[in-house]
């Protein structure tokens, strides 16, 4: 199976999220081929959740993990980490209030 370059995943998630009306934004341009993609959640109200793809070992599946959750200094120093480890990563900061951040949908795994 062909795997999706991380550019126009980006672009396609983006592209979802604008039918929606929920505002986006790349805060960090990894690199257009394989980097990894994190995905910030900010709800408005100073708490955020950043998610990362996880390889499940068991089922083969791809899915969208937590990987940090609180008020959102913590979480864009969660990110920073990440990013001091992996050059290449890519941040999409997504901001809604009702915490919507389309991850759960089909074709988004």
């Amino acid at each position: 199976m062909a795997r999706l370059t991380a550019r126009f995943w980006v672009d396609a998630y983006l592209a979802r999220l604008s039918v929606y009306d929920i505002p986006a934004f790349v805060v960090a341009h990894g690199d257009d081929t394989g980097g990894a993609v994190l995905v910030k959640l900010a709800t408005l109200d100073g708490q955020a959740v950043v998610f990362q793809r996880s390889f499940d070992l068991m089922s083969g599946e791809r899915q969208w993990v937590e990987l940090s959750t609180g008020a959102e200094r913590d979480v864009d120093e969660a990110i920073a980490r990440q990013r001091g480890f992996d050059p290449d990563l890519w941040v999409i900061e997504v901001e809604d209030r009702q915490g919507r951040h389309l991850l759960d949908q089909d074709g988004l795994a």
